[in-house]
């Protein structure tokens, strides 16, 4: 079986035929699936979508059970939390829904952990960490963008020059390099290459 365009999170079944792994879609799986917008809800209070993935969380007063219901709780409804709690040892805990978000200084609402300055994302040399609430994701560099060659999706240089998205002068010359452009006066002509005189 062969999938021409590939499948990103899945594997090829039949001639262009994915099936995506749990959590993802699209033709070339290459999509997260909202499970949120699932019939029936995944969670019974609140849900939030992760990549791939999805958290559950209770309103105020209420507890996280492991099936992903809501049971009420005095001792939550006390504390006050963001996104529900857990007891733990008799101990009431605040919980954050992502690995992505921690718990702030008065230990009920969460903040969000800038994976990205913090080091804990690793991107590939030629993609950029974005940060998100509670995740991240790498994106291509500038004057790159996102292709499926060879059987995988790396990041390509964009010839600025053939796209018309240079800002070079109408009498200049546009070169492309690897992720940019540069612009170079034609003969007759002095400046800069984006203003020729």
């Amino acid at each position: 079986a062969t999938c021409g365009h590939g499948c990103k999170y899945g594997e090829c079944m039949g001639p262009n035929k994915c099936k995506c792994f749990p959590g993802f879609t699209g033709k070339t799986c290459n999509q997260d699936l909202n499970e949120c917008g699932l019939k029936p809800r995944p969670c019974e209070h609140r849900c939030m979508n992760t990549h791939g993935s999805y958290k559950c969380y209770c309103l105020n007063g209420y507890m996280l059970m492991p099936d992903g219901t809501c049971a009420s709780s005095r001792t939550c409804a006390m504390v006050n939390c963001q996104y529900g709690c857990e007891e733990v040892k008799g101990q009431v805990q605040c919980l954050c829904p992502s690995g992505g978000l921690q718990l702030g200084p008065n230990g009920r609402t969460c903040i969000d952990i800038d994976e990205c300055s913090t080091g804990r994302a690793v991107c590939s040399y030629n993609r950029r960490c974005v940060n998100t609430f509670g995740s991240f994701y790498c994106k291509c560099q500038r004057g790159y963008e996102l292709k499926y060659t060879s059987g995988r999706y790396s990041c390509v240089d964009v010839n600025e020059c053939v796209t018309n998205t240079h800002r070079c002068s109408l009498h200049a010359e546009c070169l492309n390099t690897e992720g940019s452009f540069q612009c170079r006066c034609k003969q007759g002509y002095r400046g800069s290459g984006f203003d020729c005189a």
